[in-house]
Parts: C-alpha cells; sequence; structure tokens
C-alpha cells in the first residue's frame, strides 16, 4: 500500500512540474495570462514555469503567415464583376502581441479582420482599373495598392502586411478571348512597325551612302583640269621610261597608250 501510494504522489509531482512548463520557440511570443486577465509583457523564446491551475501561456507566432482567400465578385473600371484567388503574407508585431490578444483575440491570429479589410481594400483598388490590366503590368501595381491600403488600415493594429499576391483572375465568359485578341493584334501591330522603321533605315543608309559617292564623284571631277590632267600623263610617261620591259607606247605628248609590253 505505501509502495502504491509512492508511486502515486511520484507521478502527481511529475505530472504537476510538466503541467506547469512552457515552451516559446523561436518563431513565437507569449504573453502570461493569469486569472483570465493579460499581464501586459511579451515573453521572448524559453521556457517558462507556470501555476497550471491559475495561469497559462498563450503563444502567438511572429513568422510570416499565409493566408489563401477567393474573392468572387470584384467590380472593375468598366462594371465587369471579376473572381480572383489571392494569398496575404503578413505577420503579427511580436511587441504588439498583448494588444492584439485583447483586440481581436486568438483564434486564427486576425484573419478575420484581416479578411474583412481585405475585400473592401481590394473592391476600392480593382474599380480603378480595366478588366484587361490584371492580365498585363498594371497586375503588379494592383497587387502593391491593395498592400498600402491594407497597411494603412492594419499597421496600427500589430499586423505587418509584407505582400498581396494575385495568384489566378475569372475574368467574365468571352472577355479573355477578347483580351487575348486584342494583344495578338498589338503584338503584330508592333511587329510590323518594327519591319517598316527597319526598311526605313536602311533605305536612309542607301540614300546617304549614294550621296556619299556623288559628293567624292563631284570633287574628283571638279580638281581634274586639264593641266592636271597633262601633268599626271607626265609622271606615267617618266614611270613607264623607268621599266625595264620592253613597250611601245602612242602618244601625242599629252596621254601616252600602252599597246604592247613584253619582258626583257
Amino acid at each position: 500500500m505505501i509502495k502504491f501510494l509512492n508511486k502515486t504522489l511520484v507521478v502527481c509531482i511529475l505530472t504537476t512540474i510538466l503541467t506547469s512548463c512552457a515552451i516559446v520557440r523561436q518563431d513565437e511570443v507569449g504573453v502570461r495570462r493569469r486569472m483570465g486577465k493579460l499581464i501586459p509583457r511579451v515573453l521572448s523564446a524559453g521556457m517558462y514555469v507556470v501555476n497550471p491551475f491559475t495561469a497559462t501561456i498563450l503563444k502567438i507566432p511572429t513568422r510570416t503567415l499565409n493566408m489563401q482567400v477567393a474573392l468572387d465578385a470584384l467590380p472593375s473600371k468598366e462594371g465587369l464583376t471579376i473572381g480572383a484567388e489571392l494569398s496575404i503574407l503578413y505577420h503579427i508585431r511580436g511587441d504588439q502581441a498583448v494588444q492584439i490578444l485583447k483586440d481581436v483575440g486568438k483564434i486564427r491570429f486576425g484573419e478575420q479582420i484581416i479578411m474583412s479589410v481585405l475585400r473592401s481594400a481590394t473592391a476600392d483598388v480593382t474599380a480603378k482599373f480595366y478588366a484587361k490590366d490584371m492580365h498585363t503590368i498594371q497586375r503588379e501595381t494592383i497587387e502593391t495598392e491593395i498592400a498600402q491600403k491594407m497597411t494603412t488600415i492594419l499597421g496600427n493594429r500589430g499586423f505587418v502586411i509584407e505582400n498581396v499576391l494575385l495568384k489566378s483572375i475569372k475574368l467574365p465568359n468571352g472577355l479573355s478571348e477578347a483580351i487575348e485578341s486584342k494583344l495578338r493584334a498589338e503584338q503584330d501591330a508592333q511587329r510590323m512597325e518594327f519591319v517598316l522603321n527597319k526598311e526605313k533605315q536602311e533605305a536612309e543608309r542607301k540614300r546617304i551612302e549614294a550621296e556619299g559617292i556623288r559628293d567624292a564623284q563631284k570633287i574628283i571631277a571638279e580638281g581634274l583640269t586639264p593641266i592636271l590632267i597633262q601633268y599626271k600623263s607626265l609622271e606615267v610617261m617618266q614611270k613607264l621610261s623607268l621599266s625595264p620591259n620592253t613597250k611601245i607606247i602612242i602618244t601625242d605628248g599629252k596621254t601616252p597608250y600602252l599597246i604592247n609590253q613584253g619582258e626583257k
């Protein structure tokens, strides 16, 4: 009987010790709650001893959280209704953990508030853009504006919106095909414009080249005076006379004409 009581006592002591210890990990912070009241002190990573009968430690993650959201009734600038799937990357500021627990509680770490703000912010932003903009480079602008609007509303509550990502866009029936056709037409027009510009540049190059040849010939023609031609002829005759080869030259004294040439 005594041994049984001793074993029971040991088990009770071990159970009490184990339930009195709480561990806060590196990617979270802790807040002590005693007798239903929050103690205004944030606990960093480590092990803490609490009275399991009167107190507990609430843990809040400070790592980046990813919340997936599907929205089906977003307005566009032209009055269309668009569906979208979004990812919200956010984290909770550890130094405001006590205030977050007071304001929104621990359930899903404020996802309900984030969801409400996201619906409102997304609708406000998409209403300023055309539906086709969500498939172009404007998509990044839309994501940035949504994140900024959410930060304005949630920043003082301890939530940090890191990024908002538009994963997929669902346009009304027929609009996707119309947008794709228009984009193909724009690409064809840009391609044709490139070809035309290239041909114009080539034509301009040939024109400039022809003008250069014409100007060069004009300069040469203007410089060929009778005296210069006679002088050049005499130079040629002088060089021919110094050549060791046998040749026959017919000349009127101005322009030589070589009609035969042989080896010495």
